[in-house]
């Protein structure tokens, strides 16, 4: 990736920032002016699923074709994505305790994510006590594959089968985004400039674990 993705990166999660901050948002009963945090914790969730879908789809193709390209492609997005996952408890705990009174209260999508990262951590565990390259990769990717079918139950499913104080459906309701204008443009904007951060920091993460297996392998060999 050249410099001036890398700048126009940096321009565009400067701009993000900008507009959370300084921007007026409209009135949202139960949310007011801590609905800003939209823009940041909604794309850091949204990454998340996206990096544990790639590390999921990589286990698949490693598993069919035994090129550990693959098995490092997987765990570089899964460290991503746990990454993410962090970022999105983060948020969400500061807008809890501006909100609830603090920052942690075990409400159903605070115990989703708790379990998530649970799981993933597991998946972090499991590599770093196999030695061997080749059952590493072969049981990561297998894990990383049930993993994965957990992630759209925690993230959608049960959070909207228990009852929640999470504000969703203030937000969107109906399949519809229900924000202003500009709002909405800074949110888009901010998915969009956050999305393009997770795949620059992808191809460098990738790049870094080719390095670490390659040297790895000449070691082994020498």
């Amino acid at each position: 990736m050249n410099n001036f993705v890398k700048y126009l990166i940096f321009v565009a999660i400067s701009l993000v920032l900008v507009g959370t901050f300084l921007f007026p948002i409209p009135y949202i009963p139960g949310l007011e002016d801590k609905a800003r945090i939209i823009y940041l914790h909604v794309p850091m969730s949204w990454i998340a699923v996206l990096a544990f879908l790639i590390s999921m789809i990589n286990s698949v193709r490693f598993l069919r074709k035994k090129d550990h390209f693959f098995d490092i492609k997987a765990f570089a997005s899964a460290e991503l994505g746990f990454l993410f996952s962090i970022l999105a408890t983060v948020t969400g705990s500061l807008w809890a305790k501006f909100n609830w009174g603090s920052f942690w209260n075990w409400d159903p999508r605070e115990t989703s994510i708790f379990i998530l990262l649970l799981i993933y951590g597991a998946y972090f565990s499991l590599r770093s006590a196999i030695e061997n390259p080749e059952q590493k990769a072969r049981l990561s990717s297998v894990y990383a594959i049930i993993a994965f079918v957990t992630v759209p139950f925690f993230i959608f499913i049960m959070p909207r089968l228990i009852e929640s104080l999470h504000p969703s459906d203030t937000v969107v309701s109906q399949g519809k985004i229900n924000m202003d204008p500009l709002m909405l443009i800074i949110f888009l904007f901010s998915l969009a400039s956050f999305t393009a951060l997770f795949f620059w920091l992808l191809n460098i993460k990738i790049r870094i674990e080719n390095l670490k297996f390659k040297n790895s392998e000449a070691k082994n060999y020498a």
